[in-house]
């Protein structure tokens, strides 16, 4: 029996500009044209110009009329995403939605980021953080909706507070669950924050749940030939209606950037059996989340490490 489709309203976004990271393919291309069928103005900054490029055409024949337009980015280099930070200042574009969507995960070796972070540390927490820091003038003038996405691996492991950068000992999943943890922690002290110095910010996160992305599939720039061990089990279960699907992995971070309201600081995932899969609602903070203390700290390591001013 074909499973029934999940989706959600999204409410009309015309006049609103979004900057969407990681909306090339996957998750992200659900994400990107949800936002674009709304009408929104979409801004989808990319590593990879052929696989925007290919994203670009999916949005359009799908809505003809939307305003989507790409910038480079590649977050593991601070270079680059200071240089789309200065790209979006000198445009002067208020942002009104932010979704910081893009990551990797477990590559077979440790590797390190262009500024020698380790790589899913740097890619999925510190560069997006940077990012943040840089488009603050114009998040704050747009009172933006931030969405973070991160996952279900933030409900298991810890960050590893003496080591982030994973010197010593790595393990490519712990790994991936402290960075994912880092920008949970991240994206609640930026909501408190904003909420301290009326900023106009409100700062959510979500998590797809578990499906057949390309997080799973081959991944050569990262040393991934061959899709994960895993990729088929994933797959075989989505069939089965246990796990999420591509299409509604996306919907929780639409969800937490659309949804009515403006209060922050809430996670949104699925609501199956584990939070695996399902129709996305407003989910209880994972444990790993819940301290004030571990999210100001983090976000004081963040600027530490990013050398990117951020308000006290």
């Amino acid at each position: 029996m074909a499973r029934r489709p999940i989706d959600i309203t999204v409410p009309d976004l015309a006049g609103k500009r979004v900057v969407l990271t990681g909306g090339s393919d996957g998750i992200g291309l659900v994400i990107a044209s949800g936002l674009a069928a709304a009408g929104a103005e979409l801004v989808l900054p990319v590593r990879n110009r052929r696989k925007g490029e290919a994203a670009l055409k999916t949005i359009l024949d799908r809505s003809p009329q939307a305003t989507v337009s790409l910038r480079s980015l590649d977050l593991s280099s601070l270079d680059s995403v200071a240089e789309l930070g200065e790209t979006l200042l000198v445009e002067g574009d208020l942002i009104h939605i932010f979704i910081g969507n893009a990551g990797v995960m477990t590559p077979p070796t440790r590797q390190t980021t262009a500024d020698g972070f380790e790589l899913q540390f740097g890619t999925n927490h510190l560069g997006h953080a940077a990012l943040i820091g840089h488009l603050l003038p114009l998040l704050r003038s747009g009172r933006a909706r931030i969405t973070l996405q991160i996952s279900i691996a933030a409900n298991q492991g810890a960050v590893n507070w003496d080591d982030p950068n994973w010197e010593h000992s790595y393990k490519g999943a712990s790994a991936y669950s402290a960075s994912k943890i880092a920008f949970g922690l991240f994206g609640l002290e930026l909501n408190r924050r904003s909420t301290a110095g009326n900023w106009g910010i409100a700062a959510n996160l979500s998590h797809p749940g578990v499906a057949p992305t390309s997080l799973l599939a081959a991944r050569p720039e990262i040393g991934r030939e061959k899709p994960t061990s895993g990729r088929r089990v994933v797959s075989t279960l989505s069939r089965m209606g246990i796990m999420g699907t591509v299409a509604s992995a996306g919907l929780p971070a639409l969800m937490a950037a659309t949804a009515p309201g403006d209060q922050g600081g809430k996670l949104f995932g699925p609501t199956g059996i584990g939070g695996l899969g399902g129709p996305p609602a407003e989910r209880p903070l994972f444990s790993r989340l819940r301290s004030s203390e571990d999210a100001a700290r983090m976000w004081n390591l963040t600027q530490q490490l990013t050398g990117v001013p951020l308000p006290l």
